[in-house]
């Protein structure tokens, strides 16, 4: 199933020395002519869903290199100001029919790590929210890896273990966009009102062990059952907010108060079709819904390992006229947002849980419909110049560009 047509198918202040200023940073100031306001240049800058390594598994290419398309790599990564991102690698469904998942991810893992390591002059990977402020110190931008998509169908916390002892300090709980053998997607068959026992295991795994629980892509009740079962903050990577757009990938009011209240962040997605009310109206008769509100429990039929003739290989030949993860369509002047909509998208998130649990979470290279002012990550000050325009503080901004993610970090992976 191609990312694109998945989507669519789907109807605290900061701790303690978490402050610093990029001032220390070794790389020249910015010299493009994007602008770039003083206070983005010396906060701390970091995306909470940033898409990587899928182009580079199959395409052969390399991030550190500028893109001529796609929206993300090194170069133009550093034009924006980010000082950190949630690396995150994905495991599609196009790899569960013949339950490739757990090769998949464990390919692209290795592959991080191995692109990280290429490209050590730029970029280093960050275990913990003080590697984050050793590596900016030296000038680099510092690599936080998560997983969207299923490291394991099934769940096995070996697996989990293995991944973590890799690097892996963050992970989506569901399958992408498809239900588990532990929990619920928000836009496919209920199977378990929520979590289920195993379910409760992975978290209390990821909780012993100091990883992020990421609750994005999860139903309404999963959210809240993770956010009660978790000894940790939780986050919602990326998403919009439900009372804006009623697409089931936008978080209820009642969840995020449920994150925030675990002192959880919310990461606000930069496409449309999350936050713009009159572009998901004029796509809506396109997008059937697929949700079950109140399903008999069964088993999924996807934990079943079908029969197939198919290679990883051949799914990889498949999956590679998918990328880039960029929307290649066109966009109406009536129905294409400004990143002032998406500002005040910010500021209904602030107001509804407060300024110490709302961030940024793109999902650059993972498909959305950027605001007009946005091409690419080397304009993410936009939204810095846009919360300005709004009239937020320079304290608040800098807890929304960064420090809310660095402060769920360092209390998850370093129990601070």
């Amino acid at each position: 199933m191609k990312r694109r047509d998945a989507i669519k198918s789907l109807t605290l202040l900061p701790a303690a020395g978490t402050i610093f200023s990029k001032q220390s940073l070794s790389s020249a100031p910015f010299a493009g002519s994007k602008p770039m306001p003083d206070l983005h240049r010396d906060a701390f800058v970091m995306d909470g869903h940033t898409h990587v390594m899928s182009r580079e598994l199959v395409l052969k290419t390399d991030i550190g290199q500028r893109y001529a398309d796609g929206t993300v790599d090194l170069p133009r990564a550093k034009e924006g100001g980010l000082d950190a991102m949630f690396f995150s690698v994905y495991t599609p469904e196009n790899y569960y029919p013949g339950r490739f998942e757990t090769k998949n991810t464990f390919r692209v893992v290795n592959l991080a790590l191995d692109q990280i390591k290429k490209n050590s002059h730029v970029i280093e990977l960050a275990l913990t929210a003080s590697d984050i402020e050793r590596i900016n110190k030296r000038g680099k931008i510092a690599a936080f890896l998560d997983l969207e998509g299923g490291y394991d169908l099934d769940g096995d916390l070996d697996l989990l273990r293995a991944l973590y002892k890799l690097g892996l300090r963050s992970m989506q709980l569901t399958a992408h966009s498809t239900t588990n053998a532990f929990i619920d997607a928000c836009n496919d068959v209920y199977t378990w009102g929520g979590i289920n026992d195993h379910g409760k295991a992975v978290i209390k795994e990821m909780n012993d062990l100091g990883m992020v629980i990421n609750v994005a892509h999860a139903s309404n009740d999963a959210i809240m059952q993770s956010a009660a079962a978790s000894r940790h903050p939780v986050i919602y990577s990326h998403g919009g907010f439900h009372k804006i757009v009623d697409h089931p990938r936008c978080i209820t009011d009642e969840a995020a108060k449920a994150i925030a209240a675990k002192g959880g962040v919310i990461g606000v997605h930069f496409g449309s079709l999350f936050n713009n009310p009159k572009y998901w109206a004029w796509q809506k008769a396109n997008n059937p819904v697929r949700v079950q509100p109140n399903p008999q429990p069964k088993t999924p039929r996807i934990f079943n390992a079908q029969v197939t003739t198919q290679t990883i290989e051949d799914v990889d030949k498949e999956f590679a006229h998918e990328l880039p993860f960029t929307f290649k369509g066109t966009i109406p002047d009536e129905y294409w947002m400004h990143v002032d909509q998406l500002a005040k998208v910010i500021d209904y998130g602030v107001k509804l849980v407060g300024d110490d649990h709302i961030a940024l979470g793109s999902d650059l290279d993972g498909g959305p419909e950027l605001p007009r002012e946005i091409k690419d990550i080397s304009d993410f000050p936009q939204i810095t110049l846009a919360m300005q325009k709004l009239g937020y503080t320079d304290q608040r901004i800098k807890k929304i560009l960064g420090l809310n993610w660095l402060r769920v970090i360092r209390q998850v992976t370093e129990g601070k």
